[in-house]
């Protein structure tokens, strides 16, 4: 059995892993990244990502720490804020005041921080101008506090850190998939993979695991999400099985959060099983806000304006999971379709369109359209016709005497033509996790002691997302962690830890 030494191996090679080995390395300590996919396939789910960036800002100042904004585009703009009260309320909010107090102190105040960080790396950021902005009075107006994506989307920055991992040294295996930790009941002193079809030990003074949620096991899904989730599309990376969980919690980690629930939002109901990172995130459907959503039963099942869907998107591809056939319509008219985004212009799409309703319903696979006739005249005739319909703000512009109401950007379904979107469940990635020292990243064991040599980052971090997720959080919660885990086991493995 071959073995190789190294200070800090770091098992994974998304968005939160990449950060980890970046920041090992500036702690001056020796890494290598272990990839079980082949380098096409390589870059996790931060692959998939769409690229928006959650993270806390007051000014235009906090925003030019992030990307170049030109005096034009700061005179015509309104870039709002995410303040550290908007940002912690918004991920209390979502989470039923459940997420981890100190997990989430440290995600809302190194947020910008990291951005900074990122950039310094060879990052690119720019104003996401595509898909949370509109104009308003001659002005540009950013809603959803997410003025702001990474170049390229999640893909880009995983572009930027490949970059910065090479121009760092920093020596990456792919095809090289970690079986179990090396642990004598004390401490973790390194990993045991499989590379070209033979056992190979890495010998490591501290062992970072940033290899994702198991959102891509259909087993597991079904363990810990319940019956019926392993008929949920995976939205991304095919390789994220749960195997960095379950070396951890073969060696006593402690599981940790919310393992029944999970991202998933509206997919395209006939997209692959698995992510192509070709098409990237765009079947995911996220415009529903504008329409209404229709389940075999031809009803509504959810307030589909309940808020904006940065919001509510993570929680209704579960929503959908649920319904008959677990399948939903998004249906629109003519009104928004200048709304919707870019998603629902692919050439992969699954749609139907009519210049009636009646001709509609014929079309709309699965429905009941006798039943989906009456649920839009229902809505038609409880739509408040006296509130202005505006999409950058929670309107108010509800709907009276039906249920599920819809709370914003109500507007009846008269226009035509009417177009409608088949949408089934695309799982993202699990919330539960194993549980780690905030301040360090050092995974701790179920007597709530820290487990020498093993630290964890990424998806696999457990306790800060529960029931929902706001959007854009993964992939700077990825780097905040990231960042904490590679510098707490670059400092460990060359002996700085108390410096």
């Amino acid at each position: 059995m071959d073995s190789t030494q190294y200070d800090v191996v770091v098992i994974g090679k998304g968005n939160a892993a990449l950060c980890a080995a970046l920041s090992a390395k500036d702690q001056g300590a020796s890494v290598i990244v272990l990839e079980a996919a082949s380098e096409d396939e390589s870059g996790g789910n931060s692959r998939f990502a769409g690229g928006v960036m959650r993270f806390a800002y007051e000014t235009v100042d906090d925003l030019k720490r992030v990307t170049d904004l030109t005096d034009e585009e700061v005179a015509n703009s309104d870039f709002g804020t995410n303040t550290k009260e908007e940002y912690f309320d918004d991920l209390f909010r979502l989470t039923q005041f459940r997420t981890d107090p100190e997990l989430s102190e440290t995600l809302v105040t190194q947020s910008l921080d990291v951005m900074a960080w990122l950039r310094g790396k060879g990052a690119r950021f720019v104003p996401n101008f595509g898909r949370q902005s509109g104009m308003v009075n001659g002005k540009r107006k950013f809603f959803g506090r997410l003025p702001i994506e990474v170049s390229g989307g999640g893909a880009g920055l995983v572009r930027y850190l490949d970059a910065a991992v090479a121009k760092a040294g920093i020596e990456v295996l792919y095809e090289t998939r970690a079986l179990s930790l090396i642990y004598d009941g004390v401490k973790v002193s390194g990993v045991r993979a499989r590379r070209n079809g033979e056992v190979v030990e890495f010998s490591a003074k501290s062992v970072v695991l940033g290899c994702g949620g198991f959102e891509a096991n259909p087993e597991w899904r079904t363990k810990y999400l319940g019956p019926g989730w392993e008929l949920a599309k995976v939205r991304g990376s095919r390789f994220n099985v749960g195997d960095g969980l379950k070396m951890a919690l073969d060696i006593g980690a402690a599981p940790y959060g919310n393992w029944s629930g999970c991202h998933a939002t509206g997919w395209d109901r006939y997209a692959p099983e698995f992510g192509d990172v070709n098409v990237g995130d765009q079947f995911q459907k996220h415009s529903y806000i504008f329409g209404l959503l229709i389940n075999s039963d031809g009803k509504r099942f959810v307030d589909e304006g309940w808020d904006f869907h940065s919001f509510t998107y993570a929680k209704y591809g579960g929503e959908v999971l649920k319904q008959q056939g677990q399948f939903a319509w998004q249906v629109f008219d003519s009104k928004v379709k200048h709304l919707l985004r870019s998603e629902y212009r692919i050439k992969f799409v699954t749609k139907v369109s009519s210049d009636t309703l009646e001709g509609l319903a014929a079309q709309l696979e699965g429905v009941d359209g006798e039943q989906f006739l009456k649920t839009v005249h229902a809505y038609n005739a409880a739509v408040n016709k006296d509130v202005k319909f505006d999409h950058t703000v929670k309107d108010g512009k509800g709907t009276t005497g039906i249920e599920p109401a819809k709370s914003n950007w109500a507007q009846a379904l008269d226009a035509p033509p009417y177009e409608a979107y088949s949408t089934t469940c695309g799982i993202t990635f699990t919330f539960g996790g194993v549980r780690i020292r905030h301040e360090t990243g050092q995974v701790v064991d179920s007597h709530m002691q820290p487990i020498p040599g093993l630290y964890a980052c990424g998806e696999m971090v457990g306790g800060l997302f529960y029931f929902n997720y706001p959007s854009g959080t993964g992939l700077v919660s990825g780097a905040v962690f990231g960042r904490i885990a590679g510098r707490g086991a670059g400092l460990a493995a060359t002996g700085k830890a108390g410096a």
